[in-house]
């Protein structure tokens, strides 16, 4: 019966793009019970500091009217030590976890924010409160751990930097499942003579789509063409109306696509997915265009290092020369090699270490048991 699962409060401030994702394909693939707390993806640095009040109000409500709760889950936009004080004065303790996405220690800004270090504290002391952490890359986890020993510096008159340890020491590495259903539906398409280079990425400044775009004027003597995928936002960098017009005749579809379905066909007619990003915590975007049959071509750091071979990746200003010889042969990849390099990060492969580390948070077990 339902009311046997153990029952695990969900609280999402951002409740958009990879955090919603992942949300779904937990409670679809988890032999659980789950309530989902949420608020629309916006404003989140307003998120940061005021969802863990608006969330402990609606936490008090519901249990005080009658719901039980074995967990919370939490995304890193809420402020942890806040929401667990406001519960502990009504009597409230339930074994709390949180799920890092990202970490403001290594998000990157177009302009120097003098007030960034109110959000890294915000995750430091998140960190400090929950019971357990999982990290969805070795690299979000080992950066955030480089910011707070960066961080903790800063207080040369007191002596903290043993709480680098006690936050590893509750952490783990949990990749976000991926749902590759609708791309395993979609219709396999004949290859074309001409290759078609995929980006999918949001369009924003952490993403370079400077580079990528630049590099594709410099090859327009070879043969390729481009569809252009990705979220955007009221301000896009400049760079993608340049590239509208100077590529035009290289577009089979320059924008965002609402339709699943048809993100997934469009994906199917790619050869090669590209990345420039100077951010990236994990690469939900590339991996949907290798599950798809695109050959991966990723700038040699972040959490690329984890999912992809050194074959696939091109070092620090090699993206021209590794692109053209992509260009110059056959270049995707088969559909039995493409789910090779993609099944570690799907869901049915992943969903039992997930059910595992909350049970071990309901139950009390040792991290890493």
């Amino acid at each position: 019966m339902v009311d046997d699962l153990p029952h695990v409060l969900l609280l999402e401030p951002y409740y958009g793009g990879s955090h919603k994702a992942f949300l779904t394909g937990l409670q679809q693939h988890l032999d659980c019970s789950f309530t989902l707390l949420s608020l629309p993806a916006r404003k989140w640095k307003m998120r940061m500091q005021l969802a863990a009040p608006f969330f402990a109000e609606q936490i008090i409500k519901r249990i005080k009217a009658g719901a039980r709760f074995d967990a919370i889950l939490s995304s890193t936009f809420i402020d942890v030590a806040v929401l667990r004080s406001m519960l502990d004065c009504r009597g409230i303790r339930l074994p709390l976890a949180v799920y890092f996405h990202e970490n403001q220690f290594s998000y990157p800004g177009q302009v120097a924010d003098p007030g960034i270090f109110q959000f890294s504290s915000i995750n430091f002391t998140s960190a400090l409160c929950a019971d357990r952490l999982a990290f969805n890359s070795s690299y979000n986890l080992e950066t955030f751990l480089a910011g707070i020993r960066r961080y903790l510096k800063k207080a040369a008159d007191m002596e903290l930097r043993h709480l680098e340890d006690t936050i590893r020491a509750k952490s783990v590495v949990l990749y976000p499942g991926i749902d590759f259903s609708i791309i395993d539906a979609a219709p396999a398409r004949e290859k074309m003579n001409t290759p078609v280079i995929i980006w999918n990425h949001r369009w924003e400044h952490d993403k370079d789509p400077v580079t990528f775009f630049e590099t594709l004027f410099e090859l327009q003597h070879l043969e390729f063409n481009l569809i252009v995928l990705g979220e955007q936002f009221r301000y896009q960098p400049e760079i993608f109306r340049e590239a509208k017009k100077i590529l035009a005749d290289r577009l089979i579809r320059f924008g965002y696509v609402e339709s699943k379905e048809e993100y997934a066909d469009l994906l199917r007619q790619g050869d090669i997915v590209v990345s420039t990003a100077c951010h990236e915590f994990f690469g939900m975007a590339v991996l949907e265009g290798v599950r798809s049959g695109c050959r991966p071509l990723v700038p040699d750091r972040l959490s690329y290092r984890e999912l992809f071979a050194q074959r696939y990746r091109y070092p620090e200003n090699g993206l021209k020369k590794h692109l053209t010889g992509l260009l110059s042969g056959p270049c995707s990849l088969s559909l039995k090699k493409a789910k090779q390099m993609t099944n570690p990060y799907s869901w049915p492969d992943i969903a039992e270490q997930y059910h595992d580390w909350l049970m071990a948070l309901i139950h009390d077990k040792p991290v890493n048991s």
